[in-house]
């Protein structure tokens, strides 16, 4: 099933999002984005592309802390809580923190409680056209949906010409490929400080479809303390650059020499290297990551679409 809905990728940008509840949510100049796991992916990538809007990428219990004490700054932002399933407690706690604090408030999801306390609460919220696919997988509605929330109409436009434009094939035997080299390695993915998003979306794919573990930094960050932890040995470790032909000259610089020294010390290094329009590099990436995942995933023997443990863990702590 994850196999079709990888190749089917390109279709969710057929979708038109609908706010239900509301005809018009107004102008705000802060987000605050309330949401776990796959369901809050899509927020790292519209950070990418509207660097010059204030969005908080808030990944726990309640509401960022700084809301507490500091009213002005409650004034003009919007809460967007995202969940696919529409049952988890992190975002359902934070719907809930905003209300009691009158916080102005979109739910985002497939189904389930969330949206139902938001139809019945009066809140406005978005629906997603189906409930069938993982929603790390959704990312395409999940991307849409908040462009439709911040009210990024021509971003949404633009968009819409992904689903022609998008070639899964393209990227899979590359991918294929990759995922027998990665098989007996663990994974670090590094990029720059503005594309973090895309990086950390590469660790959560490997992680979850995957089944390994992985890890992202950035540049230039990652030059000044994690790098000096790599010995001589060579080790099992394999490192990806996710190289944007847009990033700054500096920091391509940096990835090139970091990428001899790491040879150097017998580590494997692979350069990703994305160009094209800002929306095309970012989802050719997302296609280069799932099917990497997915072949990973085969290649060890493991199932890429089942999360065992994160649904043993959910009983566990109820």
């Amino acid at each position: 099933m994850i196999y079709e809905d990888i190749k089917n990728f390109p279709k969710q940008f057929e979708y038109k999002p609908v706010v239900e509840n509301q005809t018009e949510l107004g102008k705000f100049k802060k987000f605050i984005v309330a949401g776990m796991g796959g369901s809050n992916l899509a927020t790292d990538l519209v950070k990418i592309l509207r660097p010059d809007l204030e969005i908080t990428v808030h990944r726990d219990y309640g509401l960022p802390e700084y809301l507490e004490k500091d009213l002005p700054a409650q004034a003009g932002t919007l809460v967007i809580l995202s969940s696919y399933s529409g049952s988890t407690e992190e975002a359902l706690d934070a719907y809930k923190q905003a209300g009691r604090r009158n916080l102005s408030r979109i739910a985002i999801g497939a189904g389930g409680e969330l949206l139902k306390l938001a139809e019945s609460d009066g809140v406005p919220y978005i629906k997603f056209p189906s409930d069938k696919i993982q929603p790390r997988i959704a990312l395409g509605w999940s991307f849409l949906a908040h462009l439709k929330a911040i009210g990024d109409e021509k971003l949404l436009g633009e968009s819409a010409d992904l689903a022609e434009a998008l070639k899964p094939e393209a990227e899979e035997e590359k991918s294929r490929e990759f995922a027998r080299d990665l098989k007996d390695s663990t994974p670090i993915i590094y990029a720059s400080n503005r594309n973090k998003g895309l990086s950390y979306i590469w660790k959560i794919f490997l992680n979850e479809t995957g089944k390994v573990p992985a890890f992202a930094n950035v540049f230039p960050e990652l030059n000044h303390n994690e790098m000096t932890s790599f010995g001589n040995d060579g080790g099992d470790f394999f490192f990806l650059f996710l190289k944007d032909d847009s990033d700054n000259p500096r920091i391509l610089k940096r990835m090139e020499v970091l990428k001899d020294l790491y040879e150097k010390k017998g580590y494997k290094v692979k350069v990703l290297e994305f160009s094209g329009s800002p929306l095309r590099k970012i989802f050719s990436s997302f296609l280069a990551t799932v099917w990497t995942a997915y072949y990973l995933a085969k290649e060890r023997g493991v199932d890429p679409e089942g999360i065992p443990m994160v649904e043993e863990f959910k009983k566990m702590i109820k």
